[in-house]
């Protein structure tokens, strides 16, 4: 990538994160202490230290507290001229096996956080999802200017926000059961300046009376939703009863042909469901990388009556 490229990278709301990567064709990453390699390494850190914002280094690598990596870890800092923050430096340094098995890999991300670190974000909430997964799930249901969209159970806003950031859309409602996770979506699309746009809601997808006050506002046809995983949020036996009730108040909701994106780490639960349920069906299925999980993520069809 080119330097001018890099500005229009970080832009993409898709991009969790931007390294700079290096391969050394060596066995161990000890022998990146060496005169070569630590040279290489320390030019390429100093190229992103000197972009200015960060406050130290940290590196990341399985057995990063070995004596080898903590030397290796001191020593770029010191070179880079920043203290060494293993628990929290901003300027991180990532090693891994060469993916192609050409010896070990260098990244060196190109911001102080990741992409996925949205500024509008000025409220959390447990389980919350991340910014670039919100995104591609919107992608992947399409970006309409005549969409009717509802965000169920949305937490913290993360998916309607980045809907609402992405493009204009005729219909922009997001609901939860917790009214301190409406909230929280209110401030965080506030600071987004989509609250104008956005309409947040307080219920629940298994009260019918709810049901049926959205389903009087029209149909719609875009439905994305961030299901319990049983995580940070919910368990398990309670997702068990949930996650058809979703499909079914989708579908009480949904025009023909409507689209719903859905994301779970209950990938066996999410699968069954998803099989026994007359509703929807599967038009592409992929696992993303989420805070050291792999949720599944079903983008399905309204199946016509």
């Amino acid at each position: 990538m080119q330097d001018a490229d890099l500005p229009k990278a970080l832009r993409a709301r898709t991009v969790s994160a931007a390294y700079l990567s290096i391969t050394f064709p060596v066995p161990r990453p000890k022998a990146l202490l060496g005169d070569a390699n630590f040279r290489a390494l320390v030019a390429a850190v100093k190229g992103v230290a000197a972009r200015g914002g960060y406050d130290g280094l940290r590196l990341s690598a399985a057995g990063a507290d070995s004596p080898t990596l903590t030397r290796l870890a001191k020593d770029l800092a010191a070179a880079a001229g920043l203290p060494w923050l293993q628990e929290d430096g901003e300027l991180l340094v990532r090693l891994r096996p060469d993916p192609s098995g050409n010896g070990w890999e260098a990244l060196v991300r190109l911001t102080p956080r990741p992409s996925s670190t949205r500024a509008w974000r000025v409220c959390n909430r447990p389980g919350g999802l991340n910014a670039a997964v919100a995104a591609v799930m919107n992608e992947l249901t399409g970006t309409q200017a005549q969409d009717r969209y509802l965000n169920m159970m949305c937490g913290s806003g993360t998916l309607l926000i980045e809907r609402a950031l992405r493009a204009p859309a005729r219909v922009l409602v997001g609901f939860d059961i917790d009214r301190e996770a409406v909230a929280c979506s209110e401030a965080n699309a506030a600071a987004a300046r989509v609250a104008k746009r956005c309409e947040l809601l307080a219920g629940d997808l298994t009260d019918q009376r709810f049901l049926e006050e959205l389903g009087a506002r029209g149909r719609f046809d875009v439905f994305t939703a961030d299901v319990p995983w049983g995580d940070a949020v919910g368990a398990h036996a309670a997702n068990r009863a949930l996650y058809p009730k979703v499909f079914a108040a989708a579908a009480a909701l949904a025009e023909p042909g409507a689209a719903l994106c859905i994301l779970s780490h209950e990938l066996k639960l999410l699968r069954g469901v998803v099989r026994d349920q007359p509703w929807w069906r599967v038009e592409r299925e992929l696992q993303v990388a989420h805070g050291g999980h792999h949720p599944l993520v079903l983008l399905l069809s309204r199946v016509p009556e």
